[in-house]
């Protein structure tokens, strides 16, 4: 089974902040995989899915960004997630902004709901697709992740949620990470 994770921030208030990037794509997968979120559990509402006889679950954390490791970790025991068969997806204020890296380990950097990620989890052993949000602002970066984006960053970031849930859907059709980085990973 593969476990697909975006982080963000559940109230109505924070869906077109940079911060909710993770939110984005997850949306996004759910529609190319064709299921819903109408399931609350683990501290998180998930859409459920069969792909290619293998079940897939996309989760959106309701725990806020700062405690999503505790819905992550609650995910992965429930369903027995397999190494190598997670992927958080979020946003990145070190990358520019309309850019995608994907890895399939690495530290949490700054982001405080990655840094739960790993600290509940205890590794830092799972892929992870990051949405670049980052520009020259004048806001302290607290204040601009959680600000609306204006419609040229919206514009700017579409093609890339687009690339996000693309990358994820072939993770989750069992192609290696390593081959989705290869693929979807913006210069």
């Amino acid at each position: 089974m593969y476990l697909v994770v975006g982080l963000g921030n559940p109230e109505k208030k924070y869906f077109n902040t940079p911060h909710n990037m993770g939110f984005c794509v997850a949306d996004r997968l759910a529609k190319l995989l064709d299921c819903q979120f109408v399931k609350a559990e683990c501290k998180a509402v998930t859409a459920h899915i069969k792909v290619d006889g293998v079940k897939v679950i996309v989760a959106k954390p309701v725990t806020y960004m700062n405690l999503s490791g505790d819905a992550v970790l609650e995910l992965c025991r429930k369903y027995k997630v397999e190494k190598g068969h997670l992927a958080v997806v979020y946003d990145d204020t070190d990358i520019p902004m309309g850019k995608l890296r994907i890895r399939s380990q690495g530290s949490a950097g700054s982001h405080n709901g990655m840094k739960s990620v790993v600290e509940r989890l205890g590794t830092e052993d799972f892929a992870r697709i990051r949405v670049g949000i980052g520009k020259e602002t004048p806001m302290a970066r607290i204040d601009f992740v959680l600000s609306q984006l204006s419609d040229d960053d919206l514009s700017t970031l579409d093609p890339v949620l687009d690339a996000a849930a693309r990358a994820l859907c072939d993770f989750v059709h069992g192609t290696p990470i390593d081959q989705v980085m290869q693929h979807y990973n913006t210069k």
